[in-house]
């Protein structure tokens, strides 16, 4: 009798498995959902845009002649080249003589 009610159980939890599995499959797609997929990235991208009309005006950029903006632009190229030299940090808290 308990060899029964164990064949028993152990059907009903293979049909009600079986029967979760499959009715996965009938669920309708989300319609409405992938309509608004990346609604909220576009939003995010636009609200960080500060002067959305830029490229309708073609004004010149004020504060900085093309000279400086060029020497600076390769200074900052040149930077990359040579990294700054760094300091040694296993000093921290120690003195920073050698007595």
């Amino acid at each position: 009798m308990t060899t029964h009610k164990h064949f028993s159980l152990s059907l009903m939890v293979a049909i009600l498995g079986s029967t979760v599995l499959v009715s996965g499959c009938g669920i309708p797609t989300t319609p409405d959902m992938n309509a608004k997929f990346g609604d909220a990235v576009r939003a995010s991208r636009q609200q960080q845009i500060l002067n959305p009309a830029a490229p309708v005006g073609n004004n010149p950029v004020l504060g900085i002649d093309g000279q400086s903006a060029a020497s600076t632009q390769d200074r900052y190229h040149d930077s990359f080249k040579s990294p700054p030299s760094t300091f040694n940090v296993l000093n921290i808290g120690g003195s920073l003589s050698s007595q």
